[in-house]
This record gives structure tokens, C-alpha cells and sequence, in this order.
């Protein structure tokens, strides 16, 4: 029987540049240390081996305070052997990244995969990894598998970047064939590429990043104990969380006469939790003016217990009547705007854009009127 953890996507050094500063420091110390966690899930599961399939750091050219500060908590005395692949962020084009590593005394349980030949893992236990040559390969890494020779008994592991696809004519030379670990009798197939987690095939799985970093991927992140109990066995694959932040994108539709303020209520997570929460709004429906100056209120003052708090108003609709624009100003200027305004969002001759700049610009000066008032 062999056991180890899969992972991959660590993305080390990713500078989340479109997060506010404190956010963004937060986020890049959370992936660093993203190594510690796999290594304590490591050492709870009783396994020796953890392997990442790829894209351990976000560029071709990390800093080199990254790339040393990386090996040397992989290298830490723990009994832990790391296998990294080279993915399509840090393919083998990106020279000077692996030729550093391979000169900067590696410790001896950091295996760095360069080469597409087999590596003996344990007693019994053959690696076949597929190191991307550069950001586009062109060709489909794992083909080689295939024809690659191993012991007789031996458990074939693949260890793979890329994406997968479903036919060879419908995708790109670089994608990978789905069913590799059939035709190459792998008894599992180790991927990196898609940062949420997803089985293919019972032999073939995506371990997802273990720090997720974008709302496609909601949830905490979790990283793949598997078991595999002899050569053409099915693996056991069992996720294990190992994600700080929770990235979670929610609709929410309104109608007028409810209660926006209870529904964005039962919608956000406890006020204990909220600090590692990074959550994005998707707000959509009908709403009284009113309502949205609560909402927004509303909003406004849970947004500083989360890590980011965002929301949308793309879709929602701001449905005004008399009174609505009478709190604006039932005379004068302001007044002449607020219908002018009106008249033109509701323009079915204008442009879907232009009607959207004159509702906003409605829904502003109603805010306005409704904070001097």
C-alpha cells in the first residue's frame, strides 16, 4: 500500500494586484504558508510523500526570497519527501528558476521532477512525471507514459499539468487525454492546472490550489490524501481542507415589499468567521429606492469585519415613483435633474449603457438627497 498527499497551483509569490494592501499581504502569506499546512496534514496522515503537480510558483522569475524561503520550509526535518513539477507558470523555460534550485544545496527530501523518466518513489512505487517544457508544450506531456517501462507489481503513478480534454479533435495540442491513466495503466493520475478540485475519472484527479484565490473556485481549499492499496487497485481519494480564506459568490434577488436588510442578513456568514471571508454580492431584482438606501447601509457596515466585502448592482432595478422623487426635491434644479434622469432610464430608444449611466447617476443623487435630509 502507498499513501501521499497531492496538491498543486501553491502559486508562491502571486501578488493579487487588484486587492487593497492589507488584503493582498494577507492573501500572499497565506499561500507561503500553504507548505506548513501540507506538511501537517503530512504528519497527521502518517504519509511520507506529497507530491505537486505544477505551478508551485506563480512566475518564471520569483524573487529570489521566495524561491529560498519555499525549499527551505519544504526542507525542514520532518520526514516529509516533496516531488515538484514544473507547470505552465514555472515551465522549464524559466531557466534561471530551476538551475538556482538545483544549485542552492537542495535538502534532500526536495525531488525536483525536470525530466519525463521515471522516478522510484518507495519500494514498489514508480513516478512518471510530465514537466512542462514551456507555457504552451504544444503536444499532450503524458503520451510518454504511455510506452514507459516500470517493474513488474510496481504502483505507476502519473504526475501531470495541463488540461484535460474529451475528444482529440476538440481541443488544443496541449491538452491531455483524459483516459491516460487507462492507456498508460497508471494507478493514478495526478493533475495540476484547474484550481478547484475535480475527479476526471476514478484514477485521474485535479487536486485544486490549497489556498483558493479566485470566486470561480468558492469554499476553503483542501488538498487529496490518497491511498492506494497495490498495483491495479482503484485509489482511495479523500480531500482534506487546508485553505485559510473562503471565497464565496452569492446571488441575491430582491422584489419590492421585502426586506433587503433580513435577506443580506441570512445571506452573510457569522461575525466570527468573517475576517478570512472574502465574499461578492450579486445583486439582481426590483427595489424601492428606500430599500436600496438600506441595503447599501447595510452593507456599508458589515464591510469592514471581512477580509473584502463587494457587491454588484448590475442587474437590480431601482423602481421610482413620485414620492421617490419628491424626496430628491419637489422643485427647482434638483428636481429637473431627478426627472430628467428618470426619463432617460427608462428611454427604451437609448442604449442599454446609456440607461444604466442615467440610473446610477439617479440612484446617486437620490443618495445624496436622502443623507442631507
Amino acid at each position: 500500500m502507498f499513501r501521499f498527499i497531492h496538491s498543486s497551483d501553491l502559486h508562491l509569490g502571486k501578488p493579487y494586484g487588484q486587492m487593497p494592501d492589507d488584503v493582498r499581504g494577507r492573501l500572499v502569506e497565506a499561500r507561503f504558508q500553504k507548505i506548513d499546512a501540507l506538511l501537517d496534514l503530512a504528519e497527521r496522515e502518517g504519509v511520507t510523500h506529497i507530491l505537486l503537480a505544477g505551478d508551485t510558483f506563480d512566475a518564471e522569475t520569483p524573487s529570489p526570497a521566495t524561491r529560498r524561503q519555499a525549499i527551505r520550509a519544504m526542507g525542514r526535518d520532518r520526514g516529509i519527501q516533496w516531488v515538484i513539477l514544473p507547470g505552465n507558470h514555472d515551465s522549464l523555460a524559466a531557466d534561471e528558476l530551476w538551475q538556482n534550485l538545483a544549485q542552492e544545496a537542495l535538502p534532500e527530501v526536495v525531488t525536483l521532477a525536470l525530466t519525463p523518466e521515471p522516478i522510484e518513489l518507495a519500494d514498489g512505487v514508480t513516478l512518471l512525471p510530465a514537466p512542462c517544457p514551456a507555457r504552451r508544450a504544444g503536444r499532450d506531456l503524458t503520451a510518454w507514459m504511455n510506452a514507459a517501462e516500470t517493474p513488474d507489481r510496481h504502483i505507476r503513478i502519473g504526475l501531470a499539468h495541463g488540461g484535460v480534454q474529451s475528444f482529440a479533435e476538440d481541443g488544443s495540442a496541449d491538452t491531455l487525454a483524459p483516459d491516460r491513466a487507462v492507456r498508460a495503466k497508471l494507478d493514478y493520475l495526478a493533475l495540476g492546472d484547474w484550481h478547484g478540485q475535480m475527479q476526471v475519472e476514478p484514477r485521474t484527479w485535479y487536486s485544486g490550489t490549497p489556498e483558493t484565490d479566485r470566486f470561480k473556485h468558492e469554499g476553503r481549499a483542501s488538498a487529496l490524501v490518497v491511498t492506494i492499496s497495490g498495483a491495479g487497485q482503484v485509489p482511495q481519494v479523500e480531500p482534506a481542507e487546508t485553505g485559510q480564506f473562503l471565497w464565496a459568490l452569492h446571488p441575491m434577488t430582491v422584489t419590492p415589499g421585502a426586506d433587503p436588510v433580513a435577506q443580506l442578513e441570512g445571506l452573510l456568514p457569522a461575525e466570527a468567521t468573517r475576517r478570512d471571508v472574502l465574499m461578492q454580492i450579486e445583486l439582481s431584482g426590483r427595489i424601492k429606492p428606500m430599500d436600496r438606501e438600506a441595503l447599501k447601509k447595510a452593507l456599508d457596515a458589515a464591510e469592514p469585519d471581512f477580509a473584502r466585502l463587494q457587491w454588484r448592482e448590475r442587474d437590480l432595478a431601482v423602481e421610482y415613483e413620485v414620492d421617490d422623487l419628491d424626496r430628491i426635491d419637489q422643485a427647482g434644479v434638483l428636481r429637473s435633474a431627478a426627472e430628467t434622469l428618470y426619463a432617460q432610464s427608462e428611454d427604451a430608444d437609448r442604449s442599454a449603457e446609456d440607461r444604466a449611466i442615467a440610473r446610477n447617476a439617479l440612484n446617486r443623487l437620490y443618495g445624496y438627497a436622502v443623507e442631507l435630509t
